[in-house]
């Protein structure tokens, strides 16, 4: 009998984890969020004031930025001044009943405040304590700004994204940040696991720049064998052929033939068996090679029908395909709605608002809803009665002195 079967509350697997979040704009809280996702305690400390810079990013609902909201889930927020020391003697008092610490200030911030890694470290030997940062701990580009776009452009991939025979633009999904929450939550899991059998911590070091020099996979191995950039494609691939966005008579339908066998079901969809039995297209080399001869062959046929009458003709022949839908549509489909990728959550001050799922699913073990990203300091004075002990007269203090503050 699993634990929904009991009628059991479930956090998810990181239950009992509690992490301090020292993050803020994206990549950092993009990684600290997935480790909410997982059901660990997310404590997110942020600076009296304006608290996380993407509070203040247009456009707002109710006052709350849609950024924030964005990634930001499964948290609670606390303000502490961590330029005081009272603010500090907080932040020790956390991390000595702390599992994971997460931060992506530059390097060196966190040791000028007293409060790097080997200072925690002796407060708690069991502390993974995870830096992000835009080119990581070492090397010449060490103290260097850094933010989504740069990482894009130094590490080739900007390089690569653009329309064919046009000057590359930037990805619009801000992967040179969001990378930090893909490769920052693996370290830390496998910290974790280490942790089980050393009993001790340890320091990671996360960098941006490696993360998507790391994520461009084939790209890499492209240019290392032929010792050429490799050139933006569009929508294209630059080996595959057919492969990319084809005209319809109202739109555009993605095709995607990565095998020979969907070269021959899509002649069958399009009605064109002979190409299937053309010798100069038989193999995924020689399709290459008459790459814009194939895709206008394909794009005269396309362009005869609808957007869905494609959809229906692909399905059908099971060829890889899709519509290319709008961000609206996307969150719309019927799909993502059965995934729970999109849910609602009760936020304290909006009321009922949209926010997009956990991306990692438990069969046979439901979580708890998602919980709505927090109010700035909503969870200051809670935190610090019942995980700390503050009293009432402590708590009035640290108000009055400026430490903890939600203005």
């Amino acid at each position: 009998m699993n634990d929904t079967e009991r009628g059991q509350s479930w956090a998810g697997p990181l239950g009992g984890i509690r992490v301090i979040d020292l993050t803020r704009v994206l990549a950092g809280p993009f990684a600290t969020q997935s480790l909410g996702d997982l059901g660990a305690e997310v404590l997110k400390i942020e600076p009296p004031g304006n608290g996380d810079e993407t509070r203040h990013f247009p456009p707002f609902i109710q006052g709350e930025s849609h950024y924030f909201l964005g990634i930001n889930r499964n948290k609670k927020s606390l303000v502490v001044d961590l330029q005081q020391e009272a603010g500090k003697e907080i932040l020790r008092k956390l991390v000595a009943q702390s599992d994971i610490l997460v931060e992506n200030y530059r390097p060196g911030v966190m040791d000028r405040l007293g409060l790097g890694y080997a200072a925690l470290a002796e407060i708690n030997p069991r502390l993974i304590y995870c830096a992000i940062s835009g080119f990581g701990l070492t090397g010449p580009l060490r103290d260097k700004p850094s933010f989504d776009i740069v990482t894009q452009a130094l590490s080739g991939a900007l390089s690569i994204n653009g329309e064919r025979g046009h000057k590359p633009i930037k990805l619009a999904i801000p992967l040179g940040d969001m990378v930090g929450g893909v490769f920052g939550p693996m370290a830390i899991l496998a910290a974790l696991h280490e942790r089980h059998s050393t009993g001790k911590g340890r320091l990671i070091d996360i960098s941006l720049y490696d993360g998507l020099i790391g994520m461009l996979g084939y790209f890499a191995q492209l240019a290392f064998i032929t010792g050429e950039d490799p050139p933006t494609m569009g929508s294209s691939h630059p080996n595959i052929v057919p492969y990319g966005s084809f005209p319809a008579s109202d739109g555009s339908i993605i095709i995607a033939v990565l095998s020979k066998r969907f070269w021959g079901k899509l002649c069958e969809a399009l009605e064109r068996p002979d190409l299937a039995a053309d010798p100069r297209f038989a193999t995924a080399t020689l399709r290459r090679e008459r790459r814009d001869e194939v895709d206008q062959i394909i794009s005269d046929v396309t362009r005869t029908r609808t957007v869905a009458e494609w959809e229906k003709r692909l399905t059908a022949a099971d060829v890889p395909h899709a519509p290319v839908l709008g961000v609206t549509a996307a969150l719309a489909h019927p799909h993502a709605l059965a995934r729970e990728m999109v849910v609602e959550a009760e936020h304290s001050t909006i009321g009922p608002v949209k926010v997009v799922g956990r991306p990692i699913k438990f069969p046979g073990a439901k979580q708890p809803p998602v919980t709505a990203p927090p109010t700035l300091g909503q969870h200051t004075e809670a935190v610090l009665r019942e995980r700390l002990g503050y009293g009432e007269t402590e708590i009035a203090a640290l108000k009055r002195d400026g430490t903890i503050d939600r203005k």
